[in-house]
């Protein structure tokens, strides 16, 4: 099959690709000259990330298109329902980026609860003038040993942050909506593994008992956590965000770090992607990442090799 790899492939995946007898492009083409290019090439398989839409115009108007393979987990830049409509098969690798994406998450609540963020932002403009002040200013740090994570949606993701979470001595508990309670295996390097449970509780309840929240949704579209749900955290407590743009009412968040009533924020997606609004970058009780949660080496690794899978599976159908 002949396949664009317009978001780019990782090399063991482009490997798999080329061994299994596909001829894959990786030129990487500009959204308005997709749909040319596609026809021109005969393009059978198209294989994105976050930055390439698949919409309507390019599903009616590329007829030699037979799968649309998505690197990650969401699949928000794709109409989906439309093109299995049309008889495309529509791909994604859902378990490839769940490790990294959990660890992103740690490395945020880690850097928030000692001032990482904020330190590193003064850190080169006063360092060498105010460092006793900057050294006072940061120095009441709390640790996360002991305090209680609060996890909504517990998929794949949710359930790999639970158990990294559960390592470091934190209580776990979750909300998701097909129920629960969960029962877990954490695996240590040694091999010595440990079961464990997570309590599925209302959201309101795990907004309300956690110290730290971290939002894991699929859905697209929809504000989770706007106002009043900012209002029943906890006061001094910490929420991230590494699941969907929008997912948290950004104005609702900016004015609870104002207030004072929730500690700090971690986003790593935004509402208006690829120019998320100034307020929020300027704050400096958010910690911010560029959309990087599943961008590890080994994900996008285990993202192309899955893929490669999953289209020699169709391929021989």
């Amino acid at each position: 099959m002949r396949i664009l790899a317009n978001d780019g492939i990782s090399p063991s995946g482009a490997s798999a690709l080329q061994a299994s007898g596909h001829e894959l492009l990786e030129t990487k083409v500009a959204q308005e000259q997709l749909i040319n290019f596609i026809n021109d090439k005969k393009v059978e398989v198209l294989l994105v990330r976050s930055a390439t839409k698949v919409r309507t115009d390019i599903i009616d108007a590329c007829p030699s298109l037979k799968i649309i393979g998505r690197g990650g987990v969401g699949m928000d830049n794709i109409d989906v329902a439309y093109a299995r409509e049309k008889g495309l098969h529509v791909i994604n690798t859902p378990a490839a980026s769940s490790q990294s994406v959990a660890e992103m998450v740690l490395a945020h609540l880690s850097g928030m609860v000692r001032f990482l963020h904020q330190s590193n932002r003064q850190m080169p403009l006063e360092g060498d003038t105010q460092f006793n002040a900057l050294k006072k200013a940061y120095g009441k740090g709390i640790e996360l040993k002991g305090k209680t994570l609060g996890i909504i949606g517990f998929g794949r993701i949710g359930q790999a942050l639970a158990e990294i979470a559960y390592g470091l001595g934190m209580p776990v508990i979750c909300h998701n909506r097909s129920g629960g309670p969960f029962t877990l295996t954490k695996t240590f390097s040694d091999g010595q593994q440990l079961t464990f449970s997570v309590a599925n509780h209302s959201k309101e309840d795990v907004l309300k008992m956690a110290d730290f929240i971290s939002i894991h949704v699929s859905g697209a579209g929809e504000t989770l956590i706007g106002a009043a749900e900012l209002g029943m955290m906890k006061k001094g407590a910490f929420i991230v965000n590494t699941a969907r743009g929008g997912s948290i009412d950004e104005v609702a968040l900016l004015s609870a770090l104002e207030k004072g009533h929730i500690a700090g924020a971690a986003l790593d997606v935004f509402v208006d992607e690829p120019t998320p609004a100034v307020q929020v970058l300027m704050n400096g009780g958010v910690s911010l990442t560029p959309h990087i949660g599943a961008a590890t080496v080994e994900a996008q690794d285990r993202i192309g090799t899955e893929l490669a899978t999953l289209i020699d599976e169709i391929a021989q159908q």
